[in-house]
């Protein structure tokens, strides 16, 4: 829609229409489950029943609240934990990447470069799946030829972190890349003629000119570990992650803490989106 161009009643009307019922499809939901966190039932839904904090904070026989389960904590505390190495792996993997494609023309340049995408296109049940099936079979084939027992290659937490890490550091490299773009070699090139290293232009110059999108690209693949699911449940060892671990009781129970844990993530990922944005958006 071009605002200096007239627009007639009716397209203004539809137009505003069909914004309303976007977003309220995307936020509803949301709304509705995190209102829920606090409702004083049993039942994971309707109707509501009175304003209660004891699915955060109870601890009694027929109640336990999100902050009194040890195991849901612990599931949290392990996604927290694979998020942040597979932020900082990808952060690094994916930032370097960026610098390198935007070199100058070097040898088999566009297929790396198609490889370095694929991960994007291939289903993440897929991409597990083969990991697994990958990782298992190096796995025997090295104790039966070597007798040597590694853990790395079995369904573990470092093997959930390979996992997504290797189609997070693709996302970072997106995202520092389109910032790189905007970046002017002139100041490369002067550096460079007053005698700096090439290392030292990096690290001097091109570093702190992607400081913001290298932070946003970091809480975007924190992100994007944190909530992930059907890669890493394929990968996953005896402690599992969030996702997986709400999976799991939802199966074969369902309680209104599954509202509090939901509202605690909603909660954090906007705080962490609205972060990534400042850092992401236009200084100039």
């Amino acid at each position: 829609m071009i605002r200096t161009l007239p627009c007639s009643l009716p397209y203004l009307a539809g137009y505003r229409l069909y914004i309303s019922l976007f977003y309220i499809f995307l936020i509803l939901p949301l709304i509705t489950i995190c209102v829920l966190a606090f409702n004083d039932s049993n039942y994971i839904a309707l109707p509501w029943k009175g304003f209660s904090l004891d699915w955060f904070f109870a601890n009694t026989d027929d109640r336990l609240g999100l902050f009194k389960d040890a195991d849901l904590l612990l599931s949290i505390w392990v996604s927290f934990k694979t998020g942040f190495f597979v932020a900082l792996f990808s952060t690094l993997v994916g930032t370097t990447a960026a610098l390198l494609f935007e070199q100058e023309q070097f040898r088999f340049k566009g297929a790396l470069y198609f490889l370095a995408l694929a991960p994007l296109v291939i289903p993440g049940v897929v991409l597990g799946l083969s990991i697994l099936l990958s990782s298992t079979n190096a796995g025997v084939y090295i104790e039966e030829t070597f007798g040597m027992d590694i853990e790395l290659l079995r369904p573990s937490f470092w093997l959930v972190v390979i996992g997504q890490f290797s189609f997070a550091a693709t996302y970072v490299m997106l995202l520092v890349g389109a910032r790189l773009k905007k970046f002017d070699r002139t100041l490369e090139e002067a550096a460079l003629s007053l005698r700096a290293t090439r290392l030292q232009v990096i690290w001097l110059i091109t570093i702190p000119f992607l400081r913001a999108s290298i932070i946003g690209a970091f809480i975007v693949a924190f992100l994007i570990s944190f909530s992930n699911f059907n890669t890493t449940i394929f990968l996953v060892g005896s402690d599992p992650t969030l996702p997986v671990d709400l999976y799991s009781r939802i199966k074969f129970s369902s309680t209104p803490v599954l509202n509090a844990v939901s509202f605690m993530v909603v909660a954090f990922i906007t705080l962490s989106a609205i972060l990534s944005f400042v850092f992401n958006r236009n200084k100039g």
